[in-house]
């Protein structure tokens, strides 16, 4: 008797077959994301929004991130040229990470790359990438942050070994040459757990030292003892990331102006211009780009050479070009808000603080616990906003606050 007699169908057999080698894959599928649940942290609001249910790890993060707010003012670097370095050897293939190393590393550097010059508008910064034992400048010193994207996003591979070494003696021999008001930095994101080296790493560390380059490494492996010894004797931070928001939050902490080393931190007068929109409509030739372009574009006072964006150095004269809000922005770090102090509902209900129940800023009604500076209210959110926005001072920040939310 056939299988067609007995009413059965081989292919209906690896049709069910199929079926359940896929729900197979797709149960294993789900349980790379079943410890996660991040979902279950979200919730929605009348409108349609996803909220936080637990808003409570951001606050501890804000809380961290401005706690040095709260100590005297110290002098900081508000012209800093800075290289990423990014490991894209074959520790970068990795999925401990997700998608993978190199797609966390590539989508931190894209967050840090515009965070960075929104909180440095006179400051420079150029990308270099590890693969196949070799350093290579990805991208050059420059304040475009859309030309560094889309040079690491065409440069996705990773193959090979890394070499520590070759990557910070290509960045001293691009940042020798930066002036001496100028403060050099180098960002390492490492994945491997090794480096191989064509010589003598400590001799490269000591001369990074002498060119007072502040080097720094985020770990996406283990900590690595000649990582370690980089960032210590270069005055450098050296930190793992255990995830891929931990790595972000680790790589977003380089974005402020790190404290300025005693013995180069020397007051000096730099020249700067600044130059005029060029009229629409008008042709002119880049000097950035050497070529014809037609209208926009900025003019330099001194050589009246056109160049495409701000800021940036004249390429005929090396006259540093800004504007005007580019030089305001810089000094919210040199004025910093001062820090706040948290005080409970208990503290409140006690009598202690004669204070109003709702929040300064955004007017709404205070929660368990807020922030007030100088005896104004204030949710956790709107101190946030507040020290991002406001430039100088507690009266400056608080009155910005207002301004943007209620008006």
């Amino acid at each position: 008797m056939g299988p067609e007699e007995d009413g059965t169908n081989p292919m209906d057999e690896d049709g069910d077959g199929d079926a359940e080698e896929q729900g197979r894959d797709m149960e294993a599928w789900e349980k790379a994301y079943a410890e996660d649940r991040s979902w279950e942290a979200l919730t929605e609001d009348a409108s349609g929004l996803l909220l936080a249910v637990d808003v409570t790890q951001q606050q501890r993060q804000h809380r961290r991130r401005f706690a040095a707010s709260k100590g005297p003012r110290i002098q900081r670097g508000i012209i800093r040229y800075v290289f990423v370095v990014c490991d894209f050897s074959r520790a970068a293939a990795e999925a401990d990470f997700k998608p993978s190393r190199m797609g966390a590393v590539a989508n931190c550097v894209e967050a840090f790359v515009r965070e960075f010059f929104d909180q440095n508008p006179l400051s420079h910064l150029g990308l270099i990438t590890i693969r196949n034992g070799v350093a290579r400048r990805l991208t050059d010193l420059s304040g475009s942050p859309e030309a560094h994207i889309r040079a690491l996003r065409a440069n996705l591979e990773c193959s090979g070994d890394a070499s520590i070494q070759n990557a910070i003696d290509l960045a001293r021999g691009y940042l020798s040459s930066i002036p001496s008001y100028g403060h050099r930095e180098v960002v390492i994101l490492y994945s491997a757990l090794s480096t191989c080296d064509p010589g003598d790493i400590m001799d490269s560390i000591a001369e990074c030292k002498k060119a007072n380059i502040r080097c720094s490494v985020v770990g996406l492996s283990a900590e690595i003892y000649i990582c370690k010894t980089l960032c210590d004797k270069t005055g450098g931070v050296y930190s793992v990331a255990i995830s891929e928001s931990h790595l972000k939050e680790l790589v977003l902490e380089h974005a402020p102006p790190p404290p300025a080393v005693a013995e180069s931190a020397v007051a000096s007068l730099v020249r700067m211009g600044f130059p005029q929109r060029g009229a629409e409509g008008t042709v002119a030739l880049c000097a950035c780009h050497r070529e014809v372009k037609l209208g926009g574009g900025y003019t330099c006072p001194r050589c009246k050479a056109r160049v495409c964006e701000l800021p940036t150095e004249c390429h005929i004269c090396g006259l540093t070009l800004v504007s005007s809000p580019h030089l305001a922005r810089s000094y919210h770090h040199l004025f910093p808000v001062p820090g706040f102090e948290e005080v409970s509902v208990q503290l409140q209900s006690m009598g202690k603080f004669d204070v109003l129940r709702l929040c300064y800023g955004c007017q709404q009604e205070l929660p368990t616990a807020a922030v007030y500076p100088l005896r104004v209210m204030s949710l956790w959110r709107c101190d946030r906003f507040c020290r991002k926005q406001g430039n100088s001072g507690s009266e400056t920040g608080v009155s910005t606050l207002q301004a943007a939310l209620l008006f």
